[in-house]
Order: structure tokens, then C-alpha cells, then sequence
């Protein structure tokens, strides 16, 4: 009978305890079990350093060292660190701490203000944010408890036992089934597959869906029952845990047998079991110490140079209060003076902020008083208010617009963040890769060229584009001799059918076509037929070139872990088709050093052929001598392939003798054992065999250009920003995509810095690393500095001229040296377009930190693959396009979209209204509390600089709280200068954000002059209208009947000055700013008519039994508004912006577009299945990344859609997951 997991942790044998083991439980020494091992009773050696020893299958060896549990946590607090550290996060913000200071302040004998009064609008402020924070913290802890709680088998005994994942511990032998998460990472034991191999979606480490292929080690095979793997009782040594996902290394000793440990053995936490009834592994790491875990860490955070900005603002508002403080500070030292005898001053017994002999003192405790006084100039509702602006903004606008919505991929767009909003209005540089992010990354193979002879008769999107550009007109259409389907668009007959046989190297294109089929990490899924089967890639060129071969007459459709079978047709004599089998004896992996792919494989008949594919200058490194007609003539058909912009590959081979392949082996396999620098090793062991290749040919795939890429560019062009280009493709390649993109014109003076010169040529070829830097550095400031001359020169001439910048990698590792680096950035800004070629990752950063940090300029990087991710994270907006690569880039962006194209949309519509709108929101902020301030201000004067306050305390602290907040929330949210169709129609209204028009000091000057004007207003016209007014019963108002009053027409005045900011008027207006005010009338009846020791009791009822309530509230906010509404007036008159010349030209016209594509499912502008779709795409994600994984995991979809009425499958991870989301009942 299975007991519960605790009640057998006591039970040694059941955690695979010798069988042999004396019933009472008597311990023998560890070494004598096993004999590898340097254990011995109740004592094991400490562990090395470098790498970790692990005992598969015995809790008790390993847990002396105490390697940490499996059990995660994902979330910020704990009950006891909560409150401490919740507080701690929000005091680090300046507001708050400044309004704890006057909250601590008010408490003191100087404040002339209650403490209540400034403690409640600060409480609720922290409990917003507070309860926010413990929302979110909730959620991650019941991600983490399902995660934990979910079961798992274990090996007990010599039987399958249920636990859970937190139980776990390393060592553990544990069970996998179909479609099965893995709970930490694995050593691959055993398969129910043949010959001990798995499939694996690692979708939720990299996005990617498809399958890879893992490999047991051929000595553990057998462990797949129970009984077997209990007499498993290997030691396993390997490095210490680290985030390195693509690595792995370390030895499996069994029975005195020392095996290399690959990451082909590695079955990480979070992956998922496809296609396998079940697998066995033992547990490697667990927990936080898993690889994906040690990934989890946040995307660094960015802030918006408007928010920056802000900060500025906010220590200006700072200096102005501390002004006034001073002003009223010395006024009230100067002021007291003994002659005022009615004040007591004579007093002895007089306190200190009282005593006219010691001014001093008088004017520093004044200054405490006052600081409390005037503390509302610095708005308490302006971060909380922001924030919601732009949550609601990035939720309900971005993530919800039909126009950034991909019906092919059934992707919206995503705000990942919602801080940057208003920063998507002030682009200036974009940085975009150009495989899947330009193109569409969907590669078909299109042309080749074998034995110096080319093949394929095509025309590309790029040959057309240049042709047109040339004046020349090429016939298109679809040839109808060529041949499609996914991943082949060939069209030349001497290839196909066997038709090679009767080419003049017949020979060499079955080395071609072998090389195609056996050189690569494919797998072939479904039925093995030419028709039926699906090969998973691990890129598009791959499965591309797989099925090149497949067309050509050498099928590949099955694989296993040593032999790859292809059916090769028409090889013997024409109609012949044989299946034959290649063993594969090793796999020498592709990487961004390397930039080759090899397999030495072994034919039926003993040959042996090590197969090559890469890089142009990678290949012809290592090419033999001779055949040097074929290498110059395949070099021709590299830079033809190149102009047409295709992607191209070199393919060579080597004849291997068995006594070359034994030696070389031999090293192979000790570099794979080593657990130092095993990729180094190994590296160079390649460079071993990987020389006096026979090149075979090359071969050139198209990757077409995305839907709406050039018009994009254009219109963004037109919009102000400046486009970079940054790809790893050769020279000739990113010119004719920057051509086609509309990038680069004929009309643009173009500056190339390459380093494909004869005279570098001929002094790379004399192999002097010193000499080649020394020279390069040269040239390139040569060539820097001459081309920076030129281009101010033509810029001199003329304004009008565009320019261009087309750099590759060599060239620019040396332009980014600090010396030179001055030289390449003023180039550049002088520049239009910038095409940066033959780049790697590293320099992509380095370029866009350049313009960053170097113009002050805001950037944004868009890119769609994982070499991508540093690009987007330099940039002050990264951008991620989910396309064929993963998910890389868009776990690490700002702001996801489906297609280069959306960018239209996200910067020029949403960009700019958002940063119109958060400007309008902080500068109406500024100018309503520096008028609340400056009334008091004036007061001041007239109460002898004694603090005395204006207003009462609680219309005060209410002020920002509840009377003037929805209005603003109304403008952040509903505000529109132009609708989406006209912000796309005339780009140029784009560069209002980019010179920062709205959020200059000239703007915030105005709403100052106009903020002091009004307040004079309000404050003079009521003080002095009613010095002769009278109640109805004859009294004279008093100090809280004219600070009331003065309060009304301040609140009516700031919020009809809001309408005044608005460009557009809603009922959401009308209705925010109507009940405001009636917020303010309700409060006021209640709390004058309540508090009766208060002096504000009855003050309103009195103030509204008098004509001069009726007639002051009329005409004061008139008074006060008039100089704004001329200023405005003027300004739209004769200093219009551009917006509001749109504004004009289209002013008779309807906007129909209101809610900018934004849909519900079932309206009209949808068929069905593409409203279901839309529906499903727009249901709650999983925003945290703080779960069991290191990245978004795209669960809970099923659970939402059955919420949601929407009909969507059920995802097995979905079953799990339920148990941390509440159920809602359907209606």
C-alpha cells in the first residue's frame, strides 16, 4: 500500500537502499556500496568548487550536502516583510517621502494644519499602491502553490510513487509522461522510444513550439521499468548550477565506467514531453537552482524621459516652495515687532515662533509652518493618477487596436509595460533587425549553384525592385516549370526529376543533394511520405534545405540518434528509388563562433564523408588547394545571390580515411569529457577536421520582404525618425533590402565603409594580426572623417539633400573605439538611413547605446530573435515581433507586436496621443496646485506672515483627492487632437513629440504666469468684493465665508480650464467635471452643516443665501479665465500648431473611427471565426513573469475562454494551473 510522501523519508531502502540491506534497518558504509565514491559512514567530502557530485538514487549521500529543495517562490513578501518592505518601496519614491515629512511635520506645535488632514490623502495613496502590490503578490503565490502541489512520480523502492514537485530532491529518480512538464532539471535516463531518444518543446524557455530531439546515453537504456532503474546507482559530477540554458557539463561514473555528459542529456525544468509515452531521469538541479530559474530575472527597468522629466518639475516646484517659505519666513521676522502690544508680545512666558527678540529663530520655525502651509503645491495624486492613465492605456487601447491585431498568427499587440507610453510619442531612431523582422523570415529555397554552374531561374522581390530603380521592366509571374511548396520556389528543370544525371558533374550533385539530406539536426514527424511529412527545425533555412532534398530526389524521413535514412531516387539509373541508411557518427552543432554546421557520417559501404555547410568566408578558410576556377566562379554566383538578396550557404566535403577518423575521434571524445572549457576544446578538435574541404556550391534562399514593410518606412520617414538597419548579412545583401525597403533612393548620397577592399584584402592575407588592426584603425578614420566632410558639405548646399551610411562589422568594431567614436555618431545624426551589416549582437547594443547615450536622442530597437534581445534592452523602447524564431525578443521587449508594419499605428497614433495626453495630465497638475498654493500665498501678506491658513483643512486635503481628480483622468483617457486615420495620413504631426513641444519649460512658464494671474484673480476680487458684503442677516462675512467662497470659484475655475485643454469634449468630460463640482457641493452642505466646532458651520448655507454667491461665482472664473482664453485664441490664430492646421482642414469632417478599430467580438467588420479568434486573443494573459519559469508561459487561455463563453481547446498545463484562478459563475 503508498504511503504519504513524509511518512517514507524515514525509510532508507525505499530510496533505493541496497536490496541485500539488513531488515532492521543497519546502515553499511556508503563506499561499500559504491566503490567510485569518496563517501564513508555519516561523512562525504566537501564539494569541489567547480563542479557538483551527485548519487543517483540515495537520499541519504546526498543529503549531507544539502542541495537546495524544489519548491519555488516567486513573490516579493512574506506576512512578516509586507508592511516594512511594502512601505519601504513606496517611501523610496520623493513624493511620498516629502508628504511623510509634512504628515510628521503637522504633528508639531508649528503646523498650523491638523495631521489628519495631511495623513489621509497620503494613507489612501499607500493603500492603493499597497494593495496593488499585495494583489499581485497574491497572485504569484498562488502560481507558486499550484506549481508546487502539482504530482510527479518517484521512484521508492522498486516502484512509481505520486508526489509532489516541492518534494523533490536531487538524486531522485522520477517519471515523465506524455505532454508532462519536467519538475527541475534532468538527467535523460531512459525512453519508452527505440534507442532511448525523446521529443521536447521547450516553448516555455524560448517561445519555441518546435520539437527537439534528446538523447539517453546508450548505458542507461534499460532503466525504464522500475525494477531496472532501482539498480541505478551512478555518481554523477558536473558543474555547479548557472543560467546557462544551451550548456551543460559533466561525467556519469557507473560501475568504474566514466560516459560524457552533453546538454543533448538534459531535460530542462519547464520543457514538456512530446511524442514519448513516458521518460525516466534523475534530478540534476532543483528549484532556484534550476537553469530556467537562474533566468527569471526581470527585464531592467526603463523610464520614460518624460517621467525624468518630471522629476525635474517636481524639484523646480520644490525650489518655488522653499521660496515662498523664505518669503513669508523673513516677512514674519521683519513683521513682529513690540509695538504691537495687542499681540501680547510682551509677554515673558511667549513662545519662540512669537518672540520679536530673536528674529532668527522666529523666521526659522516660520519657515516649518509655512512648509506645512503651502505643501499641496506638490501634488499627492500625480504618480497614482499617472500610472493608472497609462495602465488603462496600454490594457484598453494597445493591447485591444484591430489595426495591430495579425489574423494569419491570431496575435495582437501586447504592452508588456505600460511606463513607456508617452516615450512611443518621441522615437527619433529606430534600430531594426532585418531577418523576421523586415522579411518574413519564412525561407524558401530558391537558386543554387553547384560545381560553378547556377541553377534556378527565378526572379526576387529585390531583382524586381532594381530593375525598377534601373528603368528596366523584368516579366514577373509564376514560371510554369517551378515548383512550390513550403520552404522550395524552384524553377529549373535540369534538376529535377532526375534530370541532374545528365549535367556535366553529375557526381558533384549528389554530393550536393546528400549534403542537403544528411548534413543537419532536423526531425521528420508523420507519415514517411513526401506528402504527409513534417519536418521540426530548429530554423526556417534548415527545414528549407531539407526539403530542397526532398524535391530533388533524396527524401530524408526517418531519424534516429546514430542513423539518418534518406530515399533517394534516379542515383543507380533514372527511375530507381532506393531507401538507404547513413550512420552518424558525429555531429559537430552550428553556433555564432563557429558559423558551420558538420556531420561525419558513414556510408553502407565503410565510406567515410565528413559534410560541411556555412558561411562563405568560414567555408573557403578551410577549403584544399586547387579547383580554383570552381571557388572563383562560386564566388561570383555569392555576390549575384547577394545583390538579389538571398541568403546564402556554402556546402563542401572531406573524404575521411578510418585511420585519420580514429585519431581524430579519439580527441573528440576527450574534449567532450572534459569538465573545463569543454565548447573550447571542442572547438578546436573541429578546426582538426573541419580543413582541405572540396567546395561543392553554394546555396541562396529567399526570405521576401513583410507585407507593408516600405510603406511603413516611408511614412515613418515622413514622421521625422531615422531608421537603422542592423544585420548580420553581407554588404550587397543589406543594401538591396535597404533599397527595397525604401530605405535607401537613388536620390540619397550614400557613404559605404567596408572593409572588402583590395588593400585590406592584401594585408588580411599576410596574416599579421597587428599589421591587419593597425591598418584597419586607419582606414577607417580615414574613411570616417572623409565621408563626415563630405556630408556637411552637402548638407551646406543643401538642406534639402538626404544622406546614407552603410557600414559593416569590421569596419564598425573599430569606428566604436572611443577615439573614433565622436567621428561615427556626428555621421551618423547627419545621416537619414544608417544600414550597419555583418553585425554581431554585441554591436547592435553597442550602437544603439551610442545614439542613446551619446545624442540624447530617444531610441527604439525592434528585432525578432534572441540575438536581438540586447539591441532591445539598450534601447529606451524595445520592441519584440513574435515571429518564426521564438519568443526570445519579445519576453525581453517593452512592447510586442506581430509585423513590422504595426509600428504605424504604435508610434504615430498611440505614441502620440499618449504622450499628448500624459503631457497635458502632469503640466494641469502643476498649474491647479500651484493656483490652490499661491492663494494661500497671497493670504499670507495679509496675516502678518503668521501661517495663519486660508483654507479649511479638510478642503484642502480633499483638493487633489476627490474634487479636481476625475476630470484629469478623463483628459489622460479620452483626450484626441486628430483621429488615428489623420495621424496616419499626415505623419508630420509625429514630430511635435520628437522636438518635445508639450512638455517644454516655455509651456509650463505659461501655465505658471497663467496659474498666478488666476490666483490673483480669485483671491483680490474676493477679499475685496466682500470687505462690503453682507449676509442676510446684516453681518459682515468672515474669514472662512471668504476663504469658502474664494475655494468655489477656485474649483469651478480649474475645471472649466480643463475643457480649455481639451481637444475634445465628451460626455465623459461633461459628466467628470459636472460631478466634481458636485462632489464639492454635497461635501460642503454635509461638513458645514455637521461640524459645529468647526468655523467653517453654516458657512455655506450662509454664503448661498446672498446674491454676490450667485453673481462672484459668475463672474470671477470669467475674469480669471479671460487672459487664458485670448492667450489660446492668439496662439491657434496666428502660432498654430500642426495639429490644430489639421484640426482646421478637417474640421467639417465626421471622425467615424472613434474607438480606433477597436472590436467586440461578433461585430460586422469580422466574419465568425475570425471574431472567435480576435476573442481568444484578447483574453487574460499571464502578465507575471514570476513563475515557474523563466519567461510568460501562455497558460490559462482555455480557463478564460470558458469564462468568456469563447470555445477554446483545453491545454493540458491549463489542468494544472486552475487551481490558482478564481472561478467566476456564468450568467
Amino acid at each position: 500500500m503508498k504511503k504519504g510522501w513524509k511518512a517514507m523519508t524515514g525509510s532508507r531502502s525505499k530510496f533505493g537502499g541496497r536490496s541485500g540491506e539488513s531488515e532492521d534497518g543497519g546502515d553499511r558504509p556508503l563506499v561499500d556500496r559504491h566503490p567510485s565514491r569518496t563517501v564513508t559512514l555519516g561523512r562525504v567530502q566537501p564539494q569541489a568548487p567547480g563542479h557538483r557530485t551527485i548519487y543517483c538514487n540515495d537520499r541519504e549521500a546526498n543529503a549531507i550536502v544539502r542541495f537546495k529543495g524544489n519548491s519555488i517562490s516567486t513573490t516579493k513578501y512574506n506576512i512578516l516583510t509586507f508592511f516594512p518592505k511594502g512601505l519601504f518601496e513606496q517611501f523610496r519614491r520623493v513624493a511620498n517621502l516629502y508628504f511623510l515629512t509634512i504628515s510628521i511635520l503637522s504633528f508639531t506645535p508649528v503646523s498650523p494644519v491638523s495631521p489628519i488632514t495631511n495623513i489621509v490623502p497620503l494613507s489612501m495613496v499607500l493603500f492603493a499602491s499597497l494593495l496593488k502590490e499585495a494583489w499581485e503578490d497574491w497572485k504569484r503565490f498562488l502560481n507558486d502553490k499550484t506549481i508546487n502541489n502539482t504530482p510527479i512520480e518517484v521512484l521508492i523502492g522498486q516502484e512509481w510513487q505520486n508526489t509532489t514537485w516541492k518534494d523533490l530532491q536531487v538524486g531522485d529518480v522520477v517519471k515523465i509522461k506524455q505532454d508532462g512538464f519536467f519538475p527541475a532539471d534532468l538527467l535523460f535516463l531512459a525512453s519508452t522510444n527505440a534507442d532511448g531518444v525523446c521529443y521536447i518543446e521547450t516553448a516555455n524557455l524560448d517561445g519555441e513550439t518546435n520539437l527537439k530531439i534528446r538523447k539517453a546515453l546508450e548505458k542507461t537504456w534499460d532503466f525504464v521499468s522500475p525494477e531496472k532503474a532501482s539498480e541505478f546507482k551512478g555518481e554523477l559530477q558536473c558543474e555547479q548550477p548557472n543560467n546557462s540554458l544551451y550548456t551543460f557539463t559533466g561525467n556519469l561514473i557507473d560501475q568504474k565506467q566514466t560516459v560524457p555528459l552533453s546538454p543533448n542529456q538534459i531535460l530542462l525544468r519547464g520543457c514538456s514531453l512530446r511524442n514519448t509515452v513516458y521518460i525516466v531521469g534523475a534530478v540534476v538541479f532543483t528549484g532556484h537552482e534550476s537553469k530556467v530559474m537562474m533566468n527569471s530575472m526581470n527585464v531592467p527597468s526603463k523610464r520614460s524621459t518624460l517621467e525624468r522629466k518630471l522629476d525635474k518639475l517636481i524639484l523646480t516646484l520644490f525650489c518655488v516652495l522653499f521660496s515662498m517659505c523664505l518669503v513669508g519666513a523673513i516677512g514674519s521676522g521683519v513683521f513682529l515687532n513690540k509695538k504691537f502690544y495687542f499681540f501680547g508680545l510682551w509677554d515673558p512666558n511667549l513662545r519662540p515662533e512669537f518672540n520679536p527678540n530673536n528674529r532668527f529663530v522666529v523666521a526659522l520655525l516660520n519657515i516649518l509652518t509655512l512648509i506645512t502651509l503651502y505643501s499641496p503645491i506638490i501634488p499627492i495624486s500625480l504618480y497614482v493618477s499617472v500610472e493608472g492613465i497609462k495602465f488603462f492605456q496600454s490594457t484598453k487601447y494597445i493591447n485591444n487596436d484591430l489595426h495591430m491585431y495579425h489574423f494569419e498568427s491570431n496575435t495582437p499587440a501586447l504592452a508588456r509595460t505600460s511606463n513607456l507610453n508617452e516615450e512611443l510619442g518621441q522615437v527619433e531612431y529606430i534600430f531594426s533587425d532585418k531577418t523576421g523582422t523586415l522579411t518574413r523570415n519564412l525561407m524558401e529555397f530558391f537558386k543554387c549553384s553547384i560545381a560553378g554552374e547556377v541553377y534556378g531561374a527565378g526572379i526576387t522581390e529585390i531583382e524586381i525592385g532594381v530593375a525598377k530603380r534601373s528603368g528596366v521592366k523584368l516579366k514577373e509571374g509564376i514560371s510554369s516549370t517551378a515548383i512550390r511548396e513550403k520552404g522550395f520556389n524552384f524553377d529549373d528543370a535540369r534538376l529535377m526529376q532526375g534530370s541532374w544525371r545528365n549535367e556535366p558533374n553529375p557526381d558533384m550533385c549528389k554530393e550536393f543533394f546528400r549534403c542537403l539530406a544528411i548534413c543537419h539536426t532536423v526531425l521528420p514527424e508523420g507519415e514517411e511520405t513526401p506528402e504527409k511529412i513534417q519536418y521540426q527545425a530548429a530554423s526556417p533555412d534548415e527545414a528549407a534545405l531539407v526539403a530542397a532534398a526532398k524535391n530533388f530526389g533524396f527524401f530524408f524521413y526517418r531519424r534516429t540518434p546514430t542513423l539518418i535514412y534518406v530515399r533517394e531516387s534516379h542515383v543507380e539509373k533514372m527511375g530507381k528509388v532506393e531507401d538507404v541508411s547513413y550512420e552518424i557518427l558525429n555531429v559537430l552543432e552550428f553556433n555564432s563562433t563557429r558559423k558551420r554546421q558538420s556531420v561525419v557520417c558513414r556510408y553502407s559501404d565503410g565510406r567515410l564523408v565528413l559534410y560541411c555547410k556555412g558561411a562563405d568566408t568560414v567555408i573557403y578558410e578551410r577549403l584544399a588547394t586547387g579547383n580554383n576556377e570552381i571557388k572563383k566562379t562560386t564566388i561570383e554566383h555569392l555576390e549575384h545571390f547577394g545583390s538579389a538578396g538571398l541568403r546564402t550557404l556554402c556546402l563542401a566535403y572531406r573524404d575521411l580515411s578510418s585511420d585519420t577518423y580514429d585519431k581524430w575521434n579519439e580527441k573528440f571524445i576527450q574534449a567532450k569529457s572534459s569538465l573545463r572549457d569543454r565548447e573550447k576544446k571542442l572547438d578546436e578538435v573541429a578546426e582538426l577536421i573541419e580543413k582541405d574541404l572540396i567546395l561543392i556550391g553554394c546555396t541562396a534562399i529567399e526570405d521576401k520582404l513583410q507585407e507593408g514593410v516600405p510603406e511603413c518606412i516611408e511614412t515613418l520617414s515622413k514622421a521625422g525618425i531615422k531608421i537603422w538597419v542592423l544585420t548580420g548579412d553581407k554588404l550587397e545583401t543589406a543594401i538591396n533590402i535597404a533599397y527595397a525597403c525604401r530605405l535607401i533612393s537613388n536620390d540619397m548620397k550614400q557613404f559605404i565603409i567596408s572593409s572588402e577592399t583590395d588593400e585590406i584584402r592584401e594585408i588580411e592575407s599576410r596574416g599579421d594580426q597587428v599589421e591587419i588592426a593597425r591598418h584597419m584603425k586607419l582606414t577607417v578614420k580615414h574613411m570616417l572623417t572623409k565621408s563626415h566632410e563630405e556630408a556637411l558639405q552637402h548638407l551646406q548646399t543643401s538642406s534639402e539633400v538626404k544622406l546614407a551610411l552603410v557600414i559593416d562589422g569590421k569596419c564598425l568594431m573599430y569606428a566604436l573605439d572611443p577615439a573614433l567614436r565622436v567621428t561615427l555618431l556626428n555621421l551618423s545624426l547627419n545621416c537619414t538611413s544608417v544600414v550597419c551589416c555583418r553585425v554581431s549582437p554585441l554591436q547592435k547594443a553597442q550602437v544603439t547605446s551610442l545614439v542613446k547615450k551619446g545624442a540624447k536622442k530617444i531610441t527604439l530597437s525592434i528585432g525578432d530573435g534572441a540575438n536581438d534581445v540586447s539591441m532591445i534592452q539598450a534601447a529606451h523602447v524595445g520592441v519584440g515581433i513574435s515571429g518564426q524564431e521564438g519568443m526570445q525578443a519579445v519576453m525581453a521587449s517593452d512592447f510586442a507586436i506581430a509585423q513590422f508594419r504595426f509600428l504605424t499605428d504604435l508610434l504615430l497614433v498611440h505614441g502620440r496621443w499618449s504622450y499628448i495626453r500624459i503631457c497635458k495630465v502632469v503640466t494641469y497638475f502643476f498649474y491647479k496646485n500651484l493656483t490652490l498654493t499661491l492663494i494661500q500665498f497671497w493670504f499670507t501678506f495679509q496675516t502678518g506672515y503668521s501661517g495663519q491658513r486660508f483654507y479649511d483643512d479638510w478642503f484642502q486635503s480633499l483638493y487633489n483627492v476627490i474634487f479636481t481628480s476625475v476630470p484629469v483622468l478623463v483628459l489622460g483617457l479620452f483626450d484626441k487632437d486628430v483621429s488615428a486615420s489623420l495621424s496616419k495620413q499626415y505623419p508630420q504631426l509625429y514630430k511635435e513629440g520628437i522636438r518635445n513641444t508639450f512638455f517644454k519649460w516655455r509651456v509650463v512658464v505659461a501655465l505658471a504666469v497663467f496659474s498666478v494671474y488666476q490666483s490673483l484673480v480669485i483671491y483680490k476680487f474676493v477679499a475685496i468684493s466682500s470687505s462690503t458684503s453682507v449676509d442676510s442677516t446684516g453681518r459682515m462675512f468672515g474669514l472662512w465665508d471668504v476663504s469658502t467662497m474664494a475655494f468655489n470659484c477656485l474649483l469651478v475655475t480649474v475645471n472649466l480650464r480643463l475643457l480649455l485643454m481639451c481637444n475634445t469634449i465628451t460626455k465623459w468630460h461633461h459628466i467628470s467635471v459636472g460631478g466634481s463640482i458636485l462632489s464639492w457641493y454635497i461635501f460642503s452642505f454635509i461638513y458645514s452643516g455637521a461640524f459645529v466646532n468647526k468655523g467653517i458651520y453654516g458657512t455655506v448655507f450662509t454664503l448661498m443665501s446672498t446674491g454676490y454667491f450667485y453673481l462672484t461665482l459668475l463672474l470671477i472664473p470669467i475674469a480669471a479665465l479671460s487672459f487664458d482664453f485670448l492667450f489660446l485664441a492668439i496662439q491657434r490664430w496666428f502660432f498654430p500648431y500642426d495639429h490644430q492646421m489639421v484640426q482646421e482642414m478637417h474640421a467639417n469632417e465626421t471622425d467615424i473611427s472613434s474607438s480606433i478599430g477597436l472590436v467586440e467580438v461578433g461585430t460586422t467588420q469580422l466574419n465568425p471565426e475570425e471574431s472567435r479568434r480576435f476573442a481568444m486573443a484578447r483574453l487574460p494573459r499571464e502578465g507575471s513573469k514570476h513563475t515557474g519559469f523563466a519567461f510568460d508561459s501562455p497558460g490559462y487561455e482555455s480557463f478564460f475562454a470558458s469564462q468568456a463563453g469563447v470555445l477554446a481547446p483545453l491545454k493540458a498545463w491549463d489542468v494544472a494551473r486552475r487551481a490558482s484562478m478564481r472561478g467566476r459563475k456564468k450568467k
